[in-house]
């Protein structure tokens, strides 16, 4: 629909207002181009750290509020077939006394695995003053889990990849399953396989379609994994 401002001769361009646009949709596009322009400058590694900055985009990592109490996950070793990672926002639930200064968001890199296998599983969490500690797969049978989705700030490790593609948009990859795609516009990474020995993540969020645990143990302990 046209306006009286329609009916107004355009204004002669000047270093302050570009063209005949008005001041905030340039503005406002430029914020926009200045936002791509850093995620291409992120630098693709194997852990991909960098990848929270694609939360600008407003993605979300899991369908759940997070409590917001991270914990610690830790396996000598990791094997997965159908990885798929890319920049996820975690959200907290509304008032969480876990929020801060936050605003009760998480910027989180989401890792799909389409099934895994993990070797000497450890998950612990500080509740304050002691740690709840789950301990499986430490005998001759591993831990094994399809669909599995992490919502990690850290992650370490030595890992190996076959047939990786990085730089895809997120929205388009298509090895780890539906679970695996990000949002339109999103950098991301994927792979066939992914190894990852001595793993070591901080995480705010897990999910995984079966999850199987032989030789479960809970217990509550001093110190972490």
């Amino acid at each position: 629909m046209a306006s009286s401002s329609d009916l107004t001769p355009p204004a002669t361009p000047t270093p302050e207002t570009p063209g005949s646009g008005s001041a905030a949709g340039p503005e406002r596009r430029g914020r926009v181009r200045l936002r791509r322009a850093a995620v291409m400058a992120v630098p693709a590694t194997a852990v991909a750290a960098g990848l929270a900055i694609m939360t600008a985009q407003g993605a979300l990592g899991v369908q759940f509020a997070i409590s917001g109490m991270p914990f610690t996950v830790t396996a000598t070793e990791l094997n997965g077939t159908g990885f798929a990672q890319f920049g996820g926002l975690d959200q907290m639930a509304e008032g969480s006394p876990n929020e801060g200064d936050t605003g009760g968001q998480v910027l989180v890199v989401t890792s799909v695995i389409k099934n895994a296998t993990l070797t000497k599983l450890c998950q612990s969490v500080d509740l304050g003053g002691t740690n709840l500690v789950i301990t499986a797969g430490g005998g001759a049978e591993k831990v094994t889990a399809s669909d599995l989705t992490t919502d990690s700030t850290e992650l370490t490790g030595n890992a190996s990849f076959t047939n990786i593609e990085i730089g895809n948009d997120a929205s388009t990859l298509d090895k780890a399953g539906p679970l695996g795609r990000g949002p339109k516009g999103v950098f991301s990474q994927q792979s066939d396989t992914v190894r990852i020995a001595n793993l070591r993540q901080t995480n705010y969020a897990t999910t995984a379609g079966v999850f199987k645990l032989p030789g479960l143990k809970l217990r509550f302990s001093d110190s972490g994994c």
